[in-house]
């Protein structure tokens, strides 16, 4: 099925129903909107003949927080990518279409934005999607709300285009 996915570039604002709908539905919608997201990158996952994205996520220039734990990343200096706001319509979910909108965006912070981590703070419940697709958990959980997260990260490598 992911094959089928086109990838491309979104406005902020391209992404803000399924932000709403997926992640904090019993939320206003001003929830979902970051004072950061004109400065950020935005992503939309398409289906064939689709003019609404099935996936969102967006990405934004954000140091690596420190850690004074055993699993933090030893070089706290590289550039590093923060992710936010992944969405995935919940019909949509499965098929390998958040897969291939995460790998596109390790592939574009290494190689477009120069970063040499990537990270986010996860739902819990996430943590093992994220870790089968090269994430690893730093620091404790903590809670948004009533929801458990933890902070994940990922080292990348620059991919040849």
């Amino acid at each position: 099925m992911s094959a089928d996915v086109a990838i491309r570039r979104i406005t902020a604002e391209e992404t803000v129903p399924l932000r709403h709908a997926v992640l904090w539905p019993d939320h206003p919608v001003s929830h979902v909107l970051l004072p950061e997201d004109a400065s950020g990158y935005h992503y939309g996952a398409f289906l064939p003949d689709t003019s609404t994205p099935v996936a969102v996520i967006s990405v934004f220039y954000d140091p690596l927080p420190v850690h004074p734990s055993p699993d933090a990343p030893s070089d706290t200096s590289a550039k590093a990518a923060r992710f936010r706001k992944f969405a995935c319509d919940p019909e949509h979910q499965g098929r390998g279409i958040g897969t291939k909108l995460l790998k596109h965006v390790f592939d574009t912070a290494a190689a477009e934005m120069g970063c040499g981590v990537i990270w986010c703070d996860a739902r819990m419940s996430a943590a093992g999607w994220y870790e089968r697709r090269g994430m690893r958990k730093v620091g404790d959980m903590f809670y948004k709300g009533d929801i458990e997260y933890v902070r994940m990260m990922r080292d990348l490598v620059a991919t040849e285009s």
